[in-house]
């Protein structure tokens, strides 16, 4: 692979003014800014990168996808699909960036933008190490899909029904997706083997026509909104961590012997206090085992709630009944907790807990949560190439949106990642330190070698 990375090395300065260029495009999907134009920006590059047959494919009701193919070296070579997504979260709070978060400014070797790690990085990882086997032995060792959509970052909403209708353009024998950074704490790579489906909802409850004086709060008491939704609440979750709707779990995969032994793995390399210091946790987290800290992250269920509202917020005090009161959750569904299935046992809860006069509304699914085995080639193939690019084994962890394409293709699926441990990733001041980058490139072409080697 010498040859491939020497020409990676020696286009250094270009790949970084080309990542440059797309992260100061900004394409925040949660607030429908630039995706178009980012679509468009993005083509314009992977055609300037030697991939001409590039194309925007439209999705109804969505941001354009950003889709090209190029041939292997080889008649009968694998396909490797290629997914990323061009989309960012949106900025704020903009007065924490140390710079603009478009402005793509680099500070000591490192690139500060949004969507730096998240995901522009990795769309254009995977065209530009396609691009050194090209230009070094003139083509790469694995036929290639390459894939990027502008609604990641909302959950894919659209993408399983296009997928669904356009499942000939997405044939493959595996895919991989470039999005993340290292573990934190260790500073190894990390290689998700599968994905936990998202459930987001949002549980709105009304107790009167509008808000009144509080001084005759007793007329409702704890049937107002705001208490009502509270009560509520404390039936979904327990103190303890537990989702208490009947049979949340029941389908739940638990980790298997290959899972549990890259567990073990990552307990040698797992530091519990720096990862608190980090997060800026208060405190311990709610496990005294550190294994079964490992096991809650990687494969455990989760009800968060991402957003609360009801009343009066401002400076001040404005005594008030409000008549309103909205909770804004997102569960995390690892492999076979489908959030169809899911939201279902949720509304039967909420019916047995007498709260049929809270509405449920539902905001993003993000469904097919999948486990993709250990064994398979393409599973081993990004293991080699993260040893061979850090010199070190990985960390390979069990579920971490491929799995929506999967849903129209089945196909085994790993997302990993290139990034800094504390790349900010949906924070203030993401960044991408330009040497990972490089790194980036060069492990994108080495999984292509490695997955070609086990045809």
């Amino acid at each position: 692979m010498q040859d491939i990375y020497d020409w990676i090395d020696s286009h250094r300065d270009e790949l970084v003014a080309e990542l440059q260029t797309l992260l100061r495009q900004p394409s925040i999907s949660a607030q429908k800014i630039g995706l178009e134009e980012c679509a468009a920006l993005l083509r314009d590059l992977w055609v300037a990168d030697g991939l001409p047959n590039t194309r925007i494919l439209p999705v109804p009701g969505a941001p354009s996808i950003v889709y090209a193919t190029e041939p292997a070296a080889q008649p009968g070579a694998r396909t490797l699909l290629c997914y990323s997504h061009y989309d960012v979260q949106p900025p704020e709070p903009l007065e924490l960036w140390v710079d603009p978060p478009f402005s793509a400014a680099i500070r000591d070797g490192v690139i500060y933008a949004r969507g730096a790690t998240d995901n522009k990085s990795g769309a254009l990882a995977f065209a530009r190490a396609a691009q050194a086997f090209r230009e070094v032995r003139g083509a790469a060792p694995v036929n290639l899909v390459h894939f990027c959509e502008g609604e990641e970052e909302v959950g894919s909403p659209h993408l399983a029904a296009w997928a669904a209708d356009h499942a000939g353009l997405l044939q493959c024998d595996a895919s991989i997706g470039l999005d993340g950074g290292v573990h934190r704490t260790s500073f190894k790579p990390e290689i998700h083997l599968g994905i936990k489906a998202i459930l987001a909802v949002e549980l709105r409850v009304r107790s009167h026509g509008i808000d009144f004086w509080s001084g005759r709060a007793q007329l409702l008491q704890a049937e107002a909104a705001a208490w009502r939704l509270v009560h509520c609440l404390g039936t979904i979750f327990s103190p303890e961590g537990r989702i208490l709707v009947d049979g949340w779990y029941d389908d739940l995969l638990p980790p298997d012997a290959d899972d549990l032994y890259w567990l073990r793995n990552e307990l040698a390399h797992f530091d519990r206090a720096e990862l608190a210091r980090q997060l800026g946790v208060r405190g311990d987290f709610p496990y005294d085992d550190d294994i079964e800290l490992l096991k809650a992250i990687h494969y455990g269920a989760s009800c968060n709630i991402a957003g609360l509202a009801a009343g009066y917020g401002g400076e001040g005090m404005k005594t008030i009944v409000p008549s309103e009161a909205v909770a804004k959750l997102d569960f995390r569904c690892p492999p076979n907790l489908e959030p169809a299935v899911q939201i279902e046992k949720l509304r039967a809860h909420l019916h047995r807990h007498g709260y049929d006069d809270v509405e449920i509304l539902t905001h993003t699914v993000r469904g097919n949560p999948y486990k993709t085995p250990v064994a398979e080639a393409i599973s081993q193939a990004v293991i080699a190439a993260a040893d061979t690019i850090w010199g070190a084994p990985p960390l390979v962890m069990g579920v971490s949106t491929q799995g929506t394409i999967m849903t129209a293709v089945p196909h085994p699926a790993v997302l990993s990642g290139f990034g800094a441990p504390e790349n900010n990733l949906h924070a203030p001041n993401e960044n991408m330190p330009i040497d990972r980058y490089i790194q980036g490139i060069k492990f994108a072409a080495t999984i292509f070698q490695e997955f070609a080697e086990r045809a």
